[in-house]
């Protein structure tokens, strides 16, 4: 199977343990990007960062210049450890699939735990928190391998079920982070937006980098409905019947300013806005998380 193949949501679907799940994705992943242009990067290389001017040449690592026609020099340790939390939203909007396939929560799950698998092979400490109203899980940064096994079993155990309150979520996180960190965060944003932008500047505020992956259903996106439809919003049961044609092009249009309200809030802190559906390959989510540690170097 090629690599690319392992990045496909449906391939993944077919896959039960979450730890496999975990390991196919990085592991095509990284075998694309070995035979990608991606800044020089390979995972070999992770200990390595760009030559800058002003850096000693004698610390230019020629074995690499041999392999990539590229300048770079060894990290220092303390340049090579990122700190990074992985922040699931617990709330029940999470667990919505039009198909019948994967859902958003498995998504979020599986881009959780790729991410958790790849920090963890770079040697970097890594955390989880949950939330829904509040945290509910908060597993410290840590790097040993063991760790890994630690976050998929909580992740595993995680079902989305109730409200959110995102925002708050995450001002309680910044109040318990000791160290710069790297937090990425998995949501569906169907909460109040003023809130989780003032959250969110808090985190930059307090020196934290911060992903923020912004995961919608692909029907959510697309919406792909004819006729008169039922929606009912999961979190407070409500439901409204509606003719979808009559509203197909308010409401797509609705959601380009919803998506782009946040583009514009996110890129003006500093935060990496990632919009995804579930219908998307891993990789893109992935390709975000090195761009972000790269560019800290």
């Amino acid at each position: 199977m090629p690599s690319e193949q392992y990045l496909k949501p449906e391939v993944i679907q077919q896959v039960a343990r979450l730890d496999l799940r975990a390991r196919f994705i990085v592991e095509g992943f990284l075998s694309g990007l070995h035979a990608s242009p991606f800044h020089g990067f390979s995972v070999e290389f992770s200990e390595h960062r760009r030559y800058t001017q002003g850096d000693d040449p004698k610390d230019i690592d020629w074995l690499v210049y041999a392999k990539t026609d590229r300048y770079y020099v060894k990290k220092y340790q303390a340049e090579t450890n990122i700190s990074g939390l992985l922040v699931l939203d617990l709330s029940e909007s999470m667990g919505y699939t039009h198909r019948q396939e994967m859902t958003k929560f498995q998504y979020a799950t599986c881009l959780a735990a790729a991410l958790g698998y790849l920090m963890i092979h770079q040697q970097d400490p890594v955390g989880l928190m949950t939330c829904d109203t509040q945290l509910r899980t908060s597993l410290p940064p840590r790097s040993k391998r063991t760790q890994l096994g630690v976050i998929l079993a909580a992740l595993s155990k995680a079902t989305p079920a109730g409200q959110t309150d995102l925002a708050a979520s995450l001002r309680q996180a910044a109040a318990m982070i000791r160290h710069r960190s790297l937090l990425m965060v998995f949501s569906d944003l169907l909460c109040d937006s003023e809130p989780l932008i003032k959250s969110l500047h808090l985190l930059r505020h307090a020196g934290h980098d911060v992903i923020l992956f912004h995961i919608l259903d692909e029907a959510e996106v697309h919406f792909p409905f004819d006729g008169l439809v039922d929606l009912r919003d999961p979190e407070s049961g409500e439901n409204l019947v509606l003719d979808a044609r009559g509203i197909r092009g308010d409401y797509l249009e609705a959601l380009d300013e919803f998506r782009e309200r946040y583009r514009q809030e996110c890129s003006r802190m500093g935060v990496d806005y990632v919009p995804l559906d579930t219908s998307l390959p891993f990789d893109r989510a992935l390709l975000e998380y090195l761009s972000q540690r790269q560019a800290r170097f």
